[in-house]
């Protein structure tokens, strides 16, 4: 009877600590791509975007607002990529100066892509190396 009540506590421990792990695992690989996406940031983003991705007046657009990278998700890596032409719109305003094609790998697009979707106010999740490969498969 006690091994009965020790195996089954046994058990669901086992269970709560394999769950535990893999929404470790899941926080591990955020905070890394987040972090590397950082440094990213700041060696080939800042510059213009600003420090707090606040961009630079009517020129250079700013990267604080949630609803336009939310629905230009699958954009971002090409945008990253080929760099940017023509008009875009943000929170009312719109921007018509060129964003510089900026030849980063796939893995550090995902990486950037997450820092800046993180960051500025925004929260919009972890876009891992195979979403930035997909998304840039199908640039024009």
């Amino acid at each position: 009877m006690k091994f009965k009540k020790n195996g089954a506590i046994l058990c669901c421990l086992s269970a709560i600590l394999f769950i535990a792990a893999c929404e470790n695992q899941e926080s591990v690989e955020f905070k890394r791509y987040y972090s590397n996406g950082s440094l990213i940031y700041q060696q080939h983003c800042q510059n213009c975007h600003g420090t707090n991705g606040e961009g630079l007046s009517a020129l250079i657009p700013p990267l604080t607002d949630s609803v336009y990278l939310k629905n230009n998700r699958n954009s971002l890596a090409c945008y990253i990529r080929n760099g940017l032409k023509g008009k875009i719109t943000l929170d009312g305003k719109e921007f018509d100066d060129a964003m510089p094609a900026n030849n980063l790998a796939p893995m550090e697009a995902a990486e950037v892509i997450t820092y800046i979707q993180n960051s500025f106010g925004n929260k919009l999740g972890l876009t891992t190396i195979d979403q930035a490969e997909s998304d840039l498969e199908k640039c024009k």
